[in-house]
């Protein structure tokens, strides 16, 4: 295994891909023997393995340096290819489905992989090729103006991320001026943003139609893998979530105004929640992940010794810097058997918060690394979720290491979780209106999200921002603009990783043991049905959320500050 830089950058060669593929099917297509074509479709799934992972080095260097030409070049290169590859593994795909050794593959994979074949046809058609490259640029030039801020401030240049320090100070002069410049640089971009989303909107619902969906929620669902739930179960769902978690979420926001003693809670006290500062981590980005060895050892040797690989081959990129894209994710490069963390260290306790989260995620991608199907190797985003918000909470335990003040940072980070399921209910809900009205103009869906804000978040306060109060705060949240109607899947999992918290303050040797399960799962069921392997509630049920909000409330109350 060489280290993260070292990894080449490969511009994908299109003629030789699809030259590859083109020789599986046809290998597929004319053997006689059934194992011989076992053989072949796993020779096929170590190659589509390969590239992924040779597009993932693309993709993460684009992610760390948007301003690279390389990176730009190699980047531009793979969105014009995907699709392409998209349509040749359709061929093989289907080559599979009609394969007379089908049953025999089938039996020694399981069926629920023909069934996501089988759904994978509805999704694609050479037809599509076009708009789904227009619509790789488009997120792309999304990602690129929200990292190409650059805000003076307290004698340096800052970009949005560094600027969330400054948004969580102690003197609410500072909080309100650096709040000023954050929405101040949003504001200079609103137009171009307000249209790359509806050129989003329009492309996307184009595609669906092409593809013969009445809409493009119809065909989300579908790519998203959602086999055994629609759009019409998430909407009692999400009333569930505005009536039982909206009012927990008021009750939360109500004490920390006390905590403040602050007569009146503005857009720029968001960001904070005791008087005296937010907990912070007592380190720097070394300190933090000596820290996080410590805590991964101790919860068990494997878990450790794999932490551990991650720093020392450098497949952790924590520090936000010029150029870098927004926020965080976790990718796997499968042809090295090893995730990659990506992240934008602020200083805040957010970082603290990926050394968790994002950890959850590789360590159930390391958990599945010998699952040789690529399809099976990471289940549905509900599930993956479930993975890295449930790490959060086994974490707690180490806080005392991480911070100051511990109880702080435990209860705070419980309330941000608790009051973060009416917001991913609101921005679902959004989403849902702008795919149902496509043709709604920008002036619409601003008015629209400041609607779902008085249902589900009516103790916010957007006063003296004009940015805010125009309904635009949705344009900051990436998932709107890239990954349509994954929002919901956090609060699923949210639900999920409450049960396992739970459970955890009960009996920890049990709760690992459930957590350690659901990852060695890997993808090999759809949600409902892994949910139920992994003795978790279904969060469809009005009886299962209620439950839940009044054991996770509890244990919030309990809490010391």
């Amino acid at each position: 295994m060489k280290k993260f830089e070292e990894l080449p950058i490969k511009n994908l060669n299109e003629k030789k891909i699809i030259l590859s593929i083109d020789s599986y099917i046809k290998e597929l297509k004319e053997t006689s023997n059934e194992e011989t074509a076992y053989k072949i479709f796993n020779k096929y799934n170590k190659f589509i393995n390969n590239l992924g992972s040779d597009m993932n080095v693309i993709m993460v260097n684009f992610s760390i340096d948007t301003t690279n030409v390389k990176n730009i070049k190699a980047n531009q290169n793979m969105t014009k290819v995907i699709p392409l590859i998209e349509e040749r593994n359709q061929l093989f795909v289907k080559e599979l489905l009609h394969c007379k050794y089908r049953k025999y593959i089938e039996n020694k994979t399981g069926s629920y992989l023909f069934k996501m074949y089988e759904n994978s046809l509805k999704t694609f058609d050479e037809k599509i090729i076009s708009k789904l490259i227009k619509e790789k640029e488009l997120s792309d030039r999304y990602n690129a103006l929200l990292a190409s801020a650059k805000i003076e401030y307290d004698g340096k240049i800052q970009n949005l991320n560094s600027l969330a320090k400054y948004r969580q100070d102690i003197n609410r002069e500072i909080r309100k001026e650096s709040s000023e410049l954050f929405y101040g640089f949003m504001t200079s971009i609103e137009d171009e943003l307000a249209n790359i989303y509806d050129q989003l909107v329009h492309l996307r619902d184009e595609m669906a139609k092409d593809l013969g969906f009445k809409n493009y929620i119809e065909l989300a669902y579908l790519k998203l893998g959602r086999y055994d739930y629609n759009y019409l179960n998430v909407r009692p769902y999400r009333e569930l979530i505005a009536k039982i978690f909206t009012p927990l979420a008021r009750k939360i926001n109500q004490q920390r105004i006390k905590r403040l003693s602050i007569e009146k809670m503005m857009y720029y006290d968001e960001t904070i929640s005791y008087i005296d500062g937010n907990p912070m981590p007592k380190g720097n980005v070394d300190y933090l992940i000596n820290e996080a060895s410590k805590m991964y050892h101790d919860m068990g040797k494997e878990v450790g010794q794999f932490f551990d690989m991650m720093v020392d081959y450098h497949l952790l990129d924590l520090v936000t810097k010029p150029g870098k894209i927004s926020g965080g994710f976790m990718c796997y490069f499968y042809q090295y058997k090893v995730p990659f963390i990506f992240a934008n260290f602020n200083g805040t306790s957010s970082d603290v918060d990926v050394l968790t989260h994002e950890f959850g995620h590789a360590f159930q991608s390391y958990c599945s690394k010998n699952i040789k199907i690529p399809e099976y190797q990471s289940p549905t985003l509900e599930a993956c979720e479930i993975h890295s918000m449930s790490m959060e909470f086994l974490a707690y335990p180490y806080m005392d290491n991480f911070f100051d003040k511990p109880n702080r940072y435990r209860k705070e980070h419980l309330a941000s979780a608790i009051a973060f399921l009416p917001y991913g209910a609101m921005v679902d809900e959004f989403q849902e209106y702008v795919y149902l009205n496509v043709n709604a103009s920008h002036l619409d869906r601003t008015n629209k999200w400041n609607e779902l804000e008085k249902k589900y978040r009516p103790y916010i306060n957007n006063k003296g921002c004009a940015y805010l109060t125009k309904g635009q705060r949705w344009m900051n949240q990436g998932h709107i603009f890239q990954s349509p109607f994954y929002y919901i899947d956090y609060t699923f999992a949210q639900l999920s990783a409450f049960q396992i918290f739970i459970e955890n303050i009960k009996d920890h040797s049990k709760a690992w043991k459930k957590y350690l399960r659901l990852c060695k799962m890997g993808g090999k069921y759809p949600y409902l049905t892994l949910l139920k392997a992994a003795h978790l509630k279904d969060p469809f049920q009005e009886k299962s959320i209620k439950t839940i909000a009044r054991k996770i409330y509890k244990i919030y109350q309990d809490m010391p500050d």
